[in-house]
């Protein structure tokens, strides 16, 4: 089956606090998302690459890739006002027959196991969608109340979310909602099961001073 990645980019950086967006901050030399992108290119050299990009940002995105001799074929595509529209542009230029992993472009430390795992689970059950179980404790506020959570009936969602291309593309076809936290529940809300795999921890998502911190630390080393 032909293999899609839709890379969604659209973050403007203030959690992060910083001038750039997230995304082009640089990690041991190169900016965040030419890391992103390299890790799918790593998983399989004909994967097809869509890059989703703020349509204001993709003149500066064409600058760093000359400044950094960054030359992986990607398709670039304007994305739009929420995540949601920005995947539903990037799946326009994904074919119907084929499996597509939607991953967000300040993740570049998934494995290469958990794209293989995802890819895979997808192909048999049409969907697939990476989880770690949380090592904190939790608690649900209520007001001023709270209350404890059971962790080990708790999962943290990650990228990529694999899908069955057909299936995500009728699913993205329905009005925007604001349940629609990632790809999952856009699926999930016309009647699909959702098939939960284990991710890997150091898939974390880039949005704060500290996790520029703990990337730094993770790059040189990270055995994944």
């Amino acid at each position: 089956m032909k293999l899609y990645a839709v890379i969604v980019a659209g973050g403007s950086g203030k959690r992060m606090g910083a001038e750039l967006p997230k995304q082009y901050l640089e990690l041991a030399g190169r900016p965040v998302l030419m890391h992103t992108i390299e890790r799918f290119k790593a998983f399989n050299e004909s994967i097809e690459l869509i890059t989703v990009l703020p349509e204001n940002q993709l003149m500066f995105w064409s600058d760093l890739q000359k400044k950094y001799s960054f030359n992986i074929p990607q398709t670039i595509v304007i994305g739009g006002r929420a995540r949601f529209f920005s995947v539903k542009s990037g799946l326009k230029f994904v074919d119907d027959d084929s499996l597509v992993a939607i991953h967000d472009g300040v993740r570049p430390f998934v494995s290469n196991d958990t794209i293989r795992r995802c890819f895979e689970e997808a192909e048999k059950m049409g969907n697939a969608i990476p989880v770690i179980t949380p090592s904190d404790s939790l608690r649900m506020m209520n007001g001023e109340d709270s209350t404890p959570l059971n962790r080990l009936v708790i999962r943290q969602i990650q990228t990529p979310q694999v899908f069955m291309a057909k299936l995500i593309k009728d699913a993205y076809a329905q009005e925007y909602q604001q349940i629609f936290t990632d790809d999952a529940t856009v699926l999930e809300n016309t009647g699909a099961k959702i098939n939960l795999i284990e991710g890997n921890r150091e898939n974390i998502k880039i949005t704060t001073p500290e996790d520029l911190i703990i990337s730094k630390a993770l790059l040189p080393g990270a055995n994944i």
